[in-house]
């Protein structure tokens, strides 16, 4: 038997040809719109636009969980060898009629493969604006090329996890570093685009400085453990509020937060009880207050500070909305809409409070600078 026996590269291949086409309409848009644009106006632009794709596949990886679709195409890249629902009808069909609400219909199965189609569009944008930063280093010595090469190096992690995604059959832990590393792609994405701008340093107060951190740290924790009620579909374990399951305090199992795990067992093969995803979903809960208070905080004291006032506004904003639509998710049973926007606003806030940190820079006062007198 060969190799190529052992292993259909048509697939893979097909799939790299659809990244192509995908990313094709911005990357010309890109092109035309910046032809006459100075080497940084150029990168700024392309990076934005990458940003903004990425963004709206976060979006459409929280709408391909959320609707039962992750193995939608239980195989990757392809759909049962096949690059496209298309071909793989046949097998298609068969899983459904033998399961009709299981994990394989037609409709998650474009579902799955148009977020592997974004996926591949937007690893293609990632590649391209990083072979351009190369090439523009030619031209300017202040454009750095290192922060566009380690974030190619980080969206081929993210499309690993994707792969393991699928052949760990929704193994939780995957799918939550799946997450945290699309979130960390907006990041990357959105200091590189502050970066190119050539924005100034706006000098803020030490302590609103260290606010932004806290904030920053405190909600990439939440979003960690949000993703984790996520994958173990814990939403609706506690379906009241503000209590859960009647209580204050409920009674913990803390089984639900063992990491290397199947999906619905314990570590050792035991089905997850439910005591363990109400604890999962009441300590993200009870994380969300203490998160929702210093987020408010840092958005009210940015919008004392000029440069920052939109930061202040955004931030105000979305933690409202992650108020309302993690509210919504409980009492109203975990509406699509409302959870595809919870999603999307952690998201969004990761992406102000990066933007907030790159423009911004601690301010000591000069009292602090002078050295103090010796005593007499």
């Amino acid at each position: 038997m060969t190799e190529v026996d052992l292993y259909n590269l048509a697939p893979t291949l097909q799939l790299m040809a659809v990244g192509l086409a995908v990313a094709a309409l911005p990357l010309g848009w890109w092109l035309w719109r910046q032809r006459s644009a100075t080497p940084s106006g150029r990168l700024k632009a392309l990076t934005l636009i990458t940003l903004f794709l990425t963004f709206d596949l976060v979006l459409f990886g929280a709408f391909t969980r959320l609707t039962d679709s992750g193995l939608g195409c239980p195989d990757w890249p392809g759909c049962y060898g096949s690059a496209s629902p298309m071909g793989a009808s046949t097998h298609i069909t068969a899983a459904e009629t033998a399961m009709p609400t299981g994990p394989v219909t037609q409709g998650k199965a474009w579902i799955e493969m148009v977020h592997r189609y974004l996926a591949s569009g937007v690893g293609v944008l990632i590649l391209s604006l990083a072979i351009m930063t190369w090439w523009q280093r030619r031209q300017s010595d202040s454009i750095s090329p290192w922060w566009p090469t380690f974030t190619l190096v980080w969206v081929c992690l993210q499309g690993a996890f994707g792969a393991l995604t699928v052949t760990m059959k929704l193994f939780p832990a995957i799918v939550t570093l799946h997450l945290m590393f699309g979130i960390g792609l907006l990041a990357l994405l959105t200091a590189q685009a502050v970066r190119y701008g050539g924005a100034g340093s706006r000098p803020v107060p030490a302590g609103l400085r260290a606010g932004l951190w806290a904030g920053f740290v405190l909600l990439w924790l939440q979003i960690a453990l949000g993703g984790w009620v996520s994958t173990n579909y814990a939403v609706l374990a506690c379906p009241d509020f503000p209590t859960c399951n009647g209580q204050w305090v409920p009674a913990m199992d803390w089984q639900g937060f063992s990491l290397w795990r199947e999906l619905g067992h314990t570590p050792d093969g035991q089905i997850l009880p439910f005591l363990a995803l109400s604890s999962i979903h009441f300590v993200h809960r009870s994380a969300a207050w203490v998160v929702l208070a210093v987020l408010l905080w840092v958005g009210w004291r940015l919008r004392q500070q000029p440069g920052l006032i939109s930061a202040g506004r955004w931030l105000l904003r979305l933690s409202a909305l992650q108020f309302i639509t993690g509210l919504s998710n409980v009492v109203l049973g975990w509406p699509l809409l409302a959870a595809v926007l919870h999603t999307g606003g952690a998201a969004a806030m990761v992406v102000t409070l990066t933007w907030a940190l790159c423009i911004s820079r601690a301010e000591f006062s000069s009292r602090s600078l002078t050295p103090s007198r010796p005593a007499a």
